[in-house]
């Protein structure tokens, strides 16, 4: 999930995986698709004169095995939210209609964008989320001059613009292959596992699902820099990716309080220098 206010390059950064990754593909789903568009249609005239099935795939077929994007995620409709949560419990997307029924496999990336100003998302949806990151406009006017030259360098020649950058892209898609290979060596020591746990049980997050993916997240990160054990560091920095769109915002809580309380817990158990 990657939340921030408009005209912050959230849906760049989401089609640039694509480019990332030749294998995976980015699969837009708008947020004015009907049901029929997300799920598939079943041809009832067909089945009747035939007997036979016939299924025109929707976008959850050709999602899976890539990914899934949805921008403005916080204003897809809920019916539209019910089917990608029955389709990423079960990693099956079912389609019924006049008793007649289809399946097929399902399992994708859901990566969703959104700007918090224009409302929140279910928290059903929003805990399918293994990671958020929350993004702004530069504020370092030498930074924020060197967006405005890349933008305007890519507007005059796209082609050059990406070979420019294409060793880059190859430097990086290596070391995620590599990531990829190591992860199995990594050893997850009992220390860890507790760690995760008391994580949290003190930060009161519902469910399992966030210790796991904690664990799984400091995991990934310890392959991607090529070490063979979890460190406190990697906890620490899957911590600020994991927890804060999963713990409940406080009343009267002010903005960035959030953050301030998962900051001062994990100081608390010494894993940020004072």
């Amino acid at each position: 999930m990657i939340r921030g206010e408009k005209g912050t390059a959230k849906s760049t950064a989401v089609r640039a995986l694509a480019g990332l990754m030749p294998d995976l593909k980015v699969i837009n789903l708008p947020v004015s698709a009907t049901e029929d568009r997300v799920v598939g249609a079943l041809d009832i005239e067909h089945a009747i004169k035939t007997g036979e099935k016939k299924f025109e795939p929707g976008l959850l077929a050709a999602a899976h095995g890539h990914i899934l994007y949805i921008d403005e995620i916080n204003l897809l409709d809920d019916h539209i939210v019910d089917v990608l949560l029955d389709a990423a419990a079960m990693g099956i997307n079912t389609v019924e209609r006049e008793g007649i029924s289809y399946s097929h496999p399902s399992r994708f990336l859901l990566v969703g964008t959104m700007n918090p100003e224009e409302g929140d998302l279910r928290p059903q949806l929003l805990d399918r989320f293994a990671l958020s990151v929350d993004i702004g406009g530069e504020k370092d006017v030498r930074e924020r001059a060197l967006v405005i030259r890349r933008r305007m360098d890519f507007e005059r020649d796209p082609a050059s613009f990406s070979a420019h950058y294409e060793a880059e892209q190859e430097r990086v898609l290596n070391q995620i292959l590599q990531a990829r290979e190591r992860l199995d060596q990594i050893d997850v020591t009992d220390d860890m596992l507790e760690l995760a746990a008391k994580i949290g049980i003190a930060l009161e997050v519902e469910g399992h699902r966030s210790d796991i993916t904690l664990i799984k997240t400091a995991l990934t990160l310890a392959a991607w820099r090529g070490q063979d054990s979890i460190s406190h560091e990697h906890m620490q920095e899957a911590a600020y990716l994991v927890l804060p769109h999963r713990m409940r915002r406080q009343p009267f809580e002010e903005s960035g309080g959030i953050e301030q309380r998962l900051h001062a817990l994990l100081r608390s158990t010494a894993m940020v220098q004072a």
